[in-house]
């Protein structure tokens, strides 16, 4: 589902000074596998998730996913395969203050241009699934930090994506309410998708089923957990 190949990343300072973040990362993530990316700040793993999310460009290396090569992509085309084939889970939520749950939900229909009814009824589907059903005409300022990732998540799986990728979707959240999202996390797995988790908690990383750390801008482990 994602294969990289000796990438790298660099990224200029000033006029001539470069600054080396990914020095020949090598990794191969398969279908339905759910893996932790873990290192601290400065280790390259935000790097990582942003190329692999089609957030950003690559400066040497290959990048695949799901069997298509990626490069030099227009914001246009990214847009499309992101659409396509990723859903986004961020630390902050990002969701429309403005707008409830079932609408934060039903937005990526919007710009799939699924019709209006269609798209609610399919994003109270979500809703249900996350448990959160009750809540769908409640503004995020009427959720707890859960209830608002568990919202995230719905909007996340609600167009179907190939893969799940989640920007330290606990960070924001107390240890219970962490452990309710994870195992939100492994249930999408255990269907069969795809979970790429980008973390610094060692508890967060030990409930996937393989931890890939990163130091330095390469990646020192790579090993199957206890959870499988």
């Amino acid at each position: 589902m994602i294969k990289i190949v000796d990438l790298h990343k660099s990224y200029p300072i000033g006029k001539k000074d470069f600054l080396h973040v990914l020095k020949g990362i090598n990794l191969h993530i398969k279908e339905g596998e759910f893996v932790s990316i873990m290192g601290s700040s400065g280790s390259g793993k935000s790097t990582l998730l942003n190329i692999v999310g089609l957030l950003d460009g690559h400066d040497k290396g290959d990048y695949f996913l799901n069997g298509q090569k990626i490069e030099k992509l227009n914001e246009t085309k990214a847009a499309v395969l992101r659409n396509k084939f990723l859903g986004f889970v961020f630390q902050s939520f990002n969701l429309i203050s403005y707008k409830t749950a079932l609408e934060n939900v039903a937005l990526p229909l919007y710009y799939q241009g699924v019709a209006r009814k269609e798209r609610q009824k399919i994003a109270l589907e979500y809703l249900d699934k996350v448990g959160l059903k009750d809540w769908a005409k409640h503004l995020p300022n009427e959720l707890s930090g859960g209830q608002k990732q568990r919202v995230a998540i719905a909007r996340a799986l609600v167009t179907k994506p190939k893969v799940i990728l989640a920007d330290e979707p606990t960070g924001a959240l107390d240890s219970t309410t962490t452990d309710s999202v994870m195992e939100l996390l492994k249930e999408i797995n255990n269907e069969g998708m795809t979970v790429f988790v980008i973390t610094h908690e060692e508890e967060v990383a030990e409930q996937t089923k393989r931890i890939v750390r990163l130091k330095d801008g390469r990646i020192i482990s790579d090993e199957l957990t206890s959870e499988l």
